[in-house]
């Protein structure tokens, strides 16, 4: 019988669990979503989204389970993220991650949440996908990394405030339009003049490879409800006004996106990129990216679309640390924040 891992998931909002072959196949991924809890807030909040994963995190668990056909005593190893995400989110997944560890006496296994992103590119893909440029863009992080290869991801660069996705959700909020963001603000701008609103993009003209969009959303703010101070008033909301500051913003940020990839790829030499987090997901984005990389001619691998958001499946790089021996001390504690050195 082939060797089998569990991984699971609970860095922010989604509790999720899969069961996954050593050969990369995905036998189960369950995800169990919480926007209709943190709907009403136009974002999540840490507090309810840790006691979401309280009451879900063993029915999810024992789904994965059922849909793989798999008893826990057949598993291998037990995988879960560990780090970075809110902390009450992860106490929840790595404690029961621990517990199954030590109860059926198997390895346990820490998932950088944020290259575990970037492999899921490599999951889909037939050919080995390292070295590669590796960008992660989502609703918390939005990162640029010299992948080596599966486990050693070197930080190039990140967001100095407002991850890409949190932008959206944000812009959202200003223009009236529902949670999560991004998915709204795509398709209001299908209908919109992406041209109408020059828009800023931060670092766009500078080598540093670092993102800011707290600027763009500010100017989004300004646009819509007025600068402080000042007695012009801004023109009335309309259907085609909403969907043209939506398009407009949505350019921005794609533009500002495809070219830190081009100045990342430029500068390590790579010729492979690889793209995952929930804004990959983004149609604009998706094109913009595939036309950079025919110019460029390297290889670009996109996360699938059931990958990009937060999931389990993910989790199959754990079988890279599998074979290298690298497991997890059962008192291992999750770290919230961005961890920076090679994993």
């Amino acid at each position: 019988m082939a060797e089998l891992l569990l991984s699971l998931e609970s860095t922010c909002d989604e509790t999720a669990a899969a069961v996954i072959q050593r050969d990369g196949t995905v036998l189960s991924s369950i995800v169990s979503s919480q926007t209709d809890l943190h709907e009403r807030y136009g974002g999540v909040v840490p507090e309810v989204a840790a006691r979401a994963h309280l009451e879900r995190i063993l029915p999810v668990i024992d789904r994965s389970l059922q849909q793989a056909g798999v008893q826990l005593n057949q598993l291998s190893a037990v995988a879960v993220a560990t780090h970075p995400g809110l902390i009450g989110s992860l106490l929840v997944g790595v404690t029961a991650a621990k517990t199954l560890a030590m109860t059926l006496d198997v390895p346990l296994i820490a998932i950088d949440h944020v290259t575990a992103h970037i492999y899921a590119c490599q999951m889909v893909s037939r050919e080995k996908i390292f070295p590669a440029v590796g960008l992660v863009v989502s609703g918390g992080h939005t990162n640029l990394y010299d992948c080596r290869d599966a486990l050693t991801a070197t930080l190039l660069g990140s967001t100095i405030d407002d991850a890409a996705g949190e932008a959206f959700d944000k812009v959202a909020a200003i223009l009236e339009l529902p949670y999560p963001g991004g998915p709204s603000i795509q398709k209001c701008g299908e209908q919109g003049n992406e041209d109408a609103f020059p828009f800023p993009r931060s670092f766009y003209d500078q080598s540093r490879l670092a993102f800011s969009f707290s600027g763009l959303k500010t100017a989004v703010l300004y646009e819509v409800r007025g600068k402080p101070g000042h007695q012009n008033v801004p023109p009335p909301m309309t259907d085609q006004r909403r969907a043209d500051i939506a398009a407009s913003f949505e350019k921005a940020v794609v533009e500002v996106l495809v070219r830190k990839c081009e100045q990342a790829l430029a500068q390590t030499g790579a010729k492979n990129l690889c793209v995952g987090g929930g804004v990959a997901a983004n149609r604009r984005l998706r094109i913009a990216l595939q036309k950079m990389a025919g110019k460029r001619r390297i290889k670009l691998v996109v996360a699938p679309m059931e990958y990009c958001t937060d999931n389990a499946a993910m989790g199959a790089i754990a079988w890279e640390k599998y074979e290298r021996g690298l497991f997890a001390p059962l008192n291992i504690d999750p770290t919230p924040g961005l961890v920076r050195a090679p994993m």
